[in-house]
């Protein structure tokens, strides 16, 4: 091997050490960007629908009765089509409206003197005892500090659930979800909560605001919501930032 070899391949090991500190920067920025991209943990957990039990068709009895038990329930003559039961769909009618206002106002002063003037010293005195120990301290403080705070949420909308659960009270366990896709983006609300059944009516709608524990999440995919996302390297600068 040659000397002219032998100096490049040194100096081709003396390039590569410059590159692998570079090359383990640009790994773990790659590994920070896979962090920031993770998605937005859902408001709306469990499942959104209810599992369909398996159908047994009741014996018919030879009774005479005009109001048999069928296999998607019995529903007695005087009783209401209202949900009662898993599986039976409610409406909400989503009226979400929430408006919250605070404002703070401080106001500090503190001001503080002092002055001391000897005008004549005695004779007994030390010469340097007069008026030019005389001495005058002034001191200020003042703070001033205003703020202010307003959140205001308006969503509408109308939402078919499905009861998911009946608790032993006789209160009614509702999730649901819809999704609408369009071109390349999609969409999707979701809803979830408990339903007193004397709160829902004739036409198996209630409103959202007699909803306990209710939980909607509204949320979008495609670009739009790429748009709003912040950079990986952007986000990667942000969290390593001490200011």
């Amino acid at each position: 091997m040659s000397k002219t070899q032998i100096s490049r391949g040194a100096a081709w090991l003396r390039a590569a050490g410059r590159k692998l500190p570079r090359l383990a920067c640009a790994s773990l920025m790659a590994l920070a960007s896979g962090c920031a991209l993770v998605p937005p943990e859902p408001v709306v957990t469990g499942p959104l629908t209810a599992s369909p039990p398996p159908v047994i068709a009741p014996a018919a009895e030879a009774n005479g009765s005009i109001y048999q038990p069928t296999a998607y329930g019995n529903y007695p003559l005087f009783e209401d089509r209202r949900p009662r039961n898993v599986g039976d769909i409610v409406t909400i009618v989503i009226q979400e409206k929430t408006n919250a206002a605070k404002t703070v106002d401080t106001n500090t002063n503190r001001s503080g003197g002092a002055s001391m003037n000897i005008g004549l010293a005695p004779a007994i005195l030390p010469t340097d005892l007069g008026a030019k120990q005389n001495f005058e301290v002034a001191s200020g403080n003042k703070s001033d500090g205003k703020g202010s705070s307003s959140a205001t949420n308006v969503f509408s909308g109308t939402l078919t659930t499905t009861v998911i659960g009946v608790l032993p009270n006789g209160n009614l366990q509702i999730a649901g979800e819809k999704q609408i896709a369009i071109n390349r983006g999609s969409e999707y609300v979701r809803f979830s909560g408990v339903v007193d059944p004397r709160t829902i009516s004739g036409n198996s709608t209630v409103s959202s605001t007699q909803v306990a524990d209710a939980r909607i999440e509204y949320r979008s995919k495609g670009v739009m919501d790429e748009v709003q996302t912040m950079g990986w390297l952007q986000r990667f600068f942000l969290n390593i930032a001490p200011f």
